[in-house]
């Protein structure tokens, strides 16, 4: 595995690389000790798979809010996904900026998104699935949305889009003066 940083502070980009022979190939999907430096003490505690059918769809923007707050590592297993990670980190440099990575079984990159960001992401070829592995665990009590079209964040989505759940598409726009999510910790 091979860790890049993007040009947004604790959002990183997994390479990884497969071994292959005439039978197919084997690759490393999570290694905790390879990963130390990006998990930093924390340990995966619950991992979700996420199926989606339609070119265009979206999902989120979803986050959790602190204590609940939560460092997500998303790899795709099937398919291809344009991922987004969205920065709301109070006081942050990059505040409100986002950066997107496609995601796809064919490249099998992974995109850590640390705690205080807001995630989504558009299907760009059918039945597309996702593997999402979370330091926290969930709490619907703790659930944040940014909408998706949100006006502040400019997010180029590649393709109109043809599926939101009703959920989704009824989140709010952020309130002005939004100054972000305060963590106290990691």
């Amino acid at each position: 595995m091979i860790i890049h940083n993007t040009s947004i502070d604790g959002v990183r980009v997994v390479d990884t690389s497969p071994v292959g022979d005439h039978r197919g190939s084997f690759a490393r999907c999570f290694c905790q000790a390879e990963l130390a430096s990006v998990l930093d003490g924390r340990s995966i505690v619950q991992i979700n798979l996420s199926r989606t059918a339609r070119v265009g769809t979206i999902r989120g923007l979803h986050f959790q809010h602190p204590p609940h707050a939560e460092m997500k590592l998303i790899r795709c297993l099937r398919g291809r996904v344009l991922d987004v990670a969205v920065d709301l980190r109070a006081g942050s440099d990059s505040f409100l900026q986002w950066h997107a990575e496609e995601l796809s079984a064919e490249n099998l990159k992974m995109i850590v998104i640390p705690e205080g960001f807001a995630h989504g992401f558009q299907v760009l070829e059918p039945d597309s699935e996702l593997l999402y592995l979370h330091t926290a665990m969930y709490y619907k009590s703790a659930e944040g949305a940014v909408r998706y079209d949100e006006p502040q964040l400019g997010i180029s989505w590649p393709f109109a889009v043809t599926e939101i759940s009703e959920r989704d598409a009824g989140h709010a726009y952020l309130p002005a003066g939004f100054s972000g999510l305060s963590l106290s910790e990691h």
